[in-house]
């Protein structure tokens, strides 16, 4: 992956690396690329290194000669821009850096613009994010809610990044379950208990209100079954909407057992002329087994009916057929088993398992007043992800879900996220979007112009350490972009937000901004703030929250 453009740190790194190539008797031998991160402590330097040490087995010397080498490799390439290096420890190398390259540093995140951040990668892959795909069986739950939230985030961040993204939803119109709920709206039409498995909702009530012949003496299953899911599915997609998810493309399960032949007889028939499938005991099975899978799995029952997994085989092929590079499937915590079996489906089907992607995303649990809500579409005593966002907002709720790795489970706190306080992580973030707002009215729009114009023209100003931090915690956003599209981690930008504002919070607590003497200094943080304000306001976007300008 590559930014869009060299920042700062890129120069830094790529001098350091020149530096290195100078000392090794063959620069254009591979070796272990050096890191460049922030010290734990500011007497520590502003950056520090480990490349002396990854060189000593090399230049077969001792990691602090080759340090000191180093650095008068980076002060010759970096001249005025450094201030001094320091020999820490086993080897590191740590960097102090002069104001001046900090005050370069801001200007050319201004100049960046709109794509500071964005990556130009040396192949842009084609990528579909398929995620939520609840069963249209009820209204979507708050533990749909993280997975509406991770999937647009993350097809956010991997646009940002440069790949093409589709988004898709897997709508199961077909099946038990469908059934199940016209049975479910019978019955409560009729005022009867729901049948085993069934559905007891209040919306099933509400369903059964609204189908006209629902109470009929002997109404029509399969219409009721069918209206329901359609009456379901156009509350799912009204629920998303106000939630800001939008999809490319709803892909009906019924879609695959239409046409002739189907897109699973399809499926099968490449599976059988690759030797995959065999009949035991009146079923078909598809041989799993030879590719990693734990068990072989029946593809159509001994009645001839279609399993689940049919389904997923020949909605698979489809996706494959459609020429993808990456197949991300965004799935709860109860699928683990999927990921054996869809990578095993894949393999038989001639492609690599690895072109599949399962993240696996963890409970939601509600807690008010300390306790936690239990949640189950069946019994009815759930939180839909409607009343969520009544309660707290889009914003909140997004923030929250998106607040922890997908491999830790949320326990979205409904008095913290009602809370216009510090400890509110996205009131936090977006106050401090608004204060820049603020800031920069009382400067006036002349005002701010004119320092965007001179921001990088000013010389031998003094700098705060509240500006520094703030500057290299501006020049850390495309890095940790890139990070949360490789490891497919929206979390990291929320993180990221958080530290954001509040390296924003310590700049305007220790840094006069509008009337700071002399009239240079003055447009040098207003170009900064309008930078904070950018990038935070960047940071919001992909998490699908709003950056507002007053609160």
């Amino acid at each position: 992956m590559t930014a869009s453009f060299a920042t700062p740190l890129d120069d830094l790194r790529a001098a350091l690396l020149d530096s290195a190539a100078e000392l090794r008797a063959d620069p254009s031998a591979p070796s272990t690329a050096p890191t460049l991160e922030r010290p734990p402590r500011a007497e520590l330097g502003d950056y520090s290194t480990n490349a002396a040490m990854l060189l000593a087995p090399v230049l077969k010397a001792a990691p602090r000669s080759i340090a000191e080498r180093l650095g008068s490799g980076l002060d010759a390439r970096m001249g005025d821009r450094l201030d001094r290096v320091e020999v820490a420890g086993p080897g590191f190398l740590n960097v102090f850096l002069t104001d001046a390259w900090y005050v370069d540093s801001a200007a050319s995140v201004l100049e960046a613009g709109e794509d500071y951040g964005a990556g130009r990668p040396e192949r842009s892959q084609r990528i579909n994010v398929e995620f939520v795909s609840a069963n249209p069986t009820g209204p979507l739950t708050a533990a749909s809610g993280r997975h509406a939230a991770y999937g647009d985030s993350l097809s956010r961040i991997l646009e940002l990044v440069g790949h093409s993204v589709d988004r898709e939803y897997y709508f199961n119109d077909s099946g038990t379950q469908v059934r199940k709920l016209g049975e479910s709206i019978r019955a409560r039409a009729l005022g009867q208990p729901v049948p085993s498995g069934g559905y007891e909702g209040d919306y099933v009530v509400e369903l059964a209100a609204a189908i006209p012949g629902s109470a009929d003496a002997d109404p029509d299953l399969d219409r009721l079954s069918r209206e329901g899911v359609e009456r379901m599915f156009a509350r799912i997609r009204r629920t998303l909407e106000t939630y800001r998810v939008s999809f490319d493309r709803f892909f009906l399960e019924n879609s695959l057992y239409e046409g002739e032949p189907t897109a699973v007889q399809r499926a099968y028939a490449q599976l059988e002329e690759r030797g995959h499938l065999y009949r035991h005991e009146g079923a078909l099975w598809l041989r799993t087994t030879d590719f990693g899978d734990d068990k072989d799995r029946v593809l159509e029952r001994t009645t001839g009916d279609p399993t689940y997994f049919a389904s997923d085989v020949a909605y698979l092929e489809h996706k494959l057929e459609r020429g993808y590079d990456r197949l991300v499937y965004v799935l709860g915590s109860d699928h683990h088993g999927y990921i054996g079996r869809m990578r095993a489906a894949a393999a038989a089907l001639g492609a690599e398992p690895e072109r599949l992607e399962i993240p696996i995303l963890q409970f939601v649990h509600i807690v008010e007043g300390g306790q936690r809500a239990s949640m189950s579409k069946r019994r009815g005593d759930f939180i839909t992800l409607d009343e969520l966002v009544e309660e707290i907002g889009v914003d909140a709720t997004r923030f929250f879900m998106l607040g922890r790795s997908q491999d830790s489970t949320v326990d979205l706190d409904l008095d913290l996220a009602r809370r216009q306080s510090n400890e509110n992580p996205v009131y936090y973030v977006q106050y401090a979007h608004a204060r820049i707002a603020s800031v920069l009215a009382k400067a006036g729009e002349a005002r701010v112009a004119q320092a965007l114009l001179e921001s990088g023209r000013a010389e031998g100003l003094r700098l705060e350490p509240a500006e520094r931090e703030l500057v290299k915690k501006l020049l850390a956003f495309p890095a940790e972009v890139a990070e949360a599209a490789e490891r497919r981690a929206p979390h990291r930008i929320a993180a990221y937000a958080l530290e954001l504002a509040q390296a924003f919070t310590a700049f305007y607590r220790d840094c006069q901004v509008v009337g700071a003497e002399p009239a240079d200094l003055e447009s040098f943080r207003i170009a900064l703030s309008v930078v904070a304000q950018r990038v935070i306001a960047r940071s919001l976007g992909l998490l699908g929250v709003d950056a507002p300008a007053s609160m």
